[in-house]
C-alpha cells in the first residue's frame, strides 16, 4: 500500500487531485477500476451528445476524455522519469493547448475510452512493481518538486475529478 504524499512532495495545485483519493485507498486498485467506471458512466451517451460543449469555452465529453488520456501520459511520463532516477527538470504542459491542438470530436467515444484503458493498463504494469525507494524518489516538473508517490496519487485523483465533473456538469450517469 502506497501511503499518501506529504505536501512537500507536490505543487499545491495538484493537492485537489490527491485529496480525491480516499484515505487508506489502494491507488493501484482505483487506477485499475477507472477505465470500466468511465465506460459505465458514459454508456448511455451517443456520439453526437459526446461532441456537445455544455457552455462556450467548455470541453465536450470527447475532449474531456482526450484530456484525461493526455494528462495520464504526461503524469506517467513524469513518474517514470523520476522513478528511474533522472534528475533533469521536466517542462510543464498547458492542458488547453493540448486540447486545442487536435480534434478529439472526430474520434469515436469507444476509441477514446479504449485509448485511456490501454494506457492505464500499461501504467499499472509499469508502476505496480516499483520499489519503495523508487516511489520515494523526487524530481522537478513544471518548476515544482514532485515525488513518484504524488504522481501516482494524481493519476487516479485527476480521473476522479473529471468523473465528478461529468456527472455534475454534463449530467451523465445519473
Amino acid at each position: 500500500m502506497i501511503q499518501p504524499p506529504k505536501p512537500d512532495e507536490y505543487f499545491e495545485y495538484y493537492g485537489g487531485y490527491i485529496r480525491f483519493v480516499p484515505a487508506g485507498a489502494d491507488v493501484f486498485a482505483l487506477m485499475a477500476a477507472q477505465p470500466e467506471e468511465l465506460r459505465t458512466l458514459l454508456r448511455s451517451v451517443n456520439e453526437a451528445q459526446a461532441e456537445v460543449r455544455p457552455a462556450p469555452g467548455e470541453w465536450s465529453i470527447k475532449e474531456v476524455l482526450g484530456h484525461i488520456t493526455d494528462t495520464e501520459r504526461v503524469m506517467s511520463y513524469r513518474a517514470l522519469w523520476i522513478a528511474r532516477g533522472n534528475t533533469t527538470p521536466i517542462p510543464g504542459f498547458d492542458q488547453d493547448d493540448f486540447v486545442r491542438a487536435t480534434d478529439f470530436n472526430r474520434r469515436s467515444l469507444s476509441d477514446l475510452l479504449d485509448e485511456f484503458a490501454f494506457h492505464r493498463q500499461a501504467n499499472l504494469l509499469c508502476f505496480r512493481p516499483l520499489t519503495e525507494a523508487e516511489i520515494d524518489r523526487r524530481g522537478t516538473a513544471s518548476g515544482y518538486p514532485f515525488s513518484v508517490r504524488a504522481l501516482l496519487y494524481i493519476l487516479p485523483g485527476h480521473v476522479m475529478h473529471h468523473i465528478e465533473s461529468l456527472k455534475r456538469d454534463y449530467h451523465v450517469g445519473g
